[in-house]
């Protein structure tokens, strides 16, 4: 097969699966080293770059993904029903945030950082495929545990965890010593 052939089916299984499929289920499927499938991906992303074209190749993890450019929604609300869009509360963000950072977490481990019960925000989380359980923690109780999903990672434009941002040892500690401040005030109430 040539080059372009190799495209062409590349890009006919990503429109056809509209999610993300791994690297290396690609280069199984073309019978190719998974080198070889990043080669051509990379090739391309760089047309479609060149060429302005509507759509992009993102990496997510070891996958890819075919998606509209994020600059031609206006255009697609017009055609298409607005797609409803989530809001998260700051409840939402403090919790999804301790989840990104802290994965696999049980909710319990969640309740004991933020001092109140978080069950409703998980189960939003959940409903919004930002948060899944990941399987269940061995210990008494077998609690769930939770991570985020790949829709994580495409709603915050990362590839994976690792490029989420690093607090320093000062923002860390002057959120601790905020936690603090709002304890001891909720105690004297």
């Amino acid at each position: 097969m040539r080059s372009e052939q190799f495209e062409a089916v590349i890009e006919g299984i990503l429109f056809t699966m509209g999610e993300s499929v791994e690297i290396a289920r690609l280069a199984e499927a073309l019978e190719l080293e998974t080198e070889q499938v990043r080669q051509i991906l990379h090739k391309m992303t760089e047309r479609y770059e060149q060429e302005d074209r509507g759509i992009q190749i993102i990496e997510i993890e070891d996958a890819v993904q075919m998606c509209t450019k994020k600059e031609l929604y206006e255009y697609l609300i017009k055609v298409a029903k607005q797609p409803k869009r989530h809001v998260l509360t700051d409840v939402l963000l403090e919790t999804l945030s301790i989840i990104a950072y802290k994965q696999p977490i049980t909710r319990l481990e969640i309740e004991k950082i933020r001092g109140v019960s978080c069950a409703h925000a998980v189960n939003k989380l959940v409903e919004y495929n930002l948060v899944c359980e990941l399987g269940r923690l061995d210990a008494p109780g077998r609690p769930l545990l939770f991570g985020t999903t790949e829709e994580f990672l495409r709603s915050f434009g990362v590839q994976s965890i690792e490029e989420l941002p690093t607090l320093n040892q000062d923002q860390l500690e002057e959120f601790r010593h905020q936690a603090e401040e709002e304890m001891n005030l909720k105690l004297n109430v």
